[in-house]
């Protein structure tokens, strides 16, 4: 049930309308897509004012679950496309992931990448 492939989380918070840039330069640098999630800044640096009316503004949060290896890859497309050195931009930070289930789509290409070395050495 759990897979052999080592796998972290990049978590990104970014403005709104800001994640597809993030999911894009994943995708570039490896990664098979990611899970756009709603939020809201709460921190002393998000809070602005409209007509005295305190906002919050809209945030969206990626999730991009990847394996290990690609890790460092994705996270420095996602710093450069997302332009996330720069003030207010957003943030962007990984977390190792200790188990899995259900990614289908790995387990498949893996097994098919193994039936075409099987078939290419016989």
């Amino acid at each position: 049930m759990e897979s052999s492939v080592l796998y972290d989380v990049i978590v990104t918070i970014v403005n709104k309308g800001y994640s597809e840039k993030v999911i894009e330069a994943s995708k570039k640098a490896g990664a098979e897509g990611g899970t756009i999630l709603n939020g809201r800044g709460t921190g002393i640096h998000e809070q602005a004012k409209l007509f005295s009316i305190q906002i919050e503004p809209e945030k969206e949060i990626v999730l991009t679950l990847i394996d290990r290896g690609k890790t460092d890859d994705v996270l420095k497309a996602i710093m450069v496309e997302g332009e996330l050195q720069k003030p207010g931009k957003g943030i962007a930070f990984v977390l190792e992931v200790e188990r899995t289930i259900g990614i289908n789509h790995i387990l498949n290409r893996m097994v098919n990448e193994k039936y075409e070395e099987e078939k290419n050495k016989g």
